[in-house]
């Protein structure tokens, strides 16, 4: 009877100490997977970033230019200014579904790596 005891005291410990490396385990997931994500999501934000100021160089030198072609700097600003306005319009329109369906996909195969 007593063998028994000893048996089923044994099997409990190793029950919980398999509960806590469970435990760990999922925790240590976790960690990976915010982690894998936060790390990308700086790196993506650094180059969206050097991008941006490439594109607001680009543009203003742009609009400076246009400004003079027609002769007055503040007409290539209202020029680059209405692009961009029928841009996002357009991108509105007709493109927001598939930003957001690409957008999504990308984040959950993030996840799921």
């Amino acid at each position: 009877m007593e063998n028994n005891t000893n048996l089923i005291e044994a099997l409990l410990e190793k029950t919980v100490d398999y509960g806590k490396v469970s435990l760990e385990l999922a925790r240590l997931k976790a960690l990976d997977k915010t982690t894998d994500v936060a790390s990308s999501l700086v790196t993506q934000m650094v180059v969206v970033t050097v991008l941006l100021s490439f594109l607001f160089f680009l543009n203003f030198g742009l609009a400076v230019w246009l400004g003079k072609l027609l002769g007055e700097i503040y007409f290539g600003f209202f020029v680059v200014a209405g692009f961009y306005a029928l841009t996002t319009i357009f991108i509105h329109l007709f493109l927001r579904k598939w930003i957001k369906r690409i957008a999504a996909n990308t984040i959950i195969k993030q996840i799921l790596k």
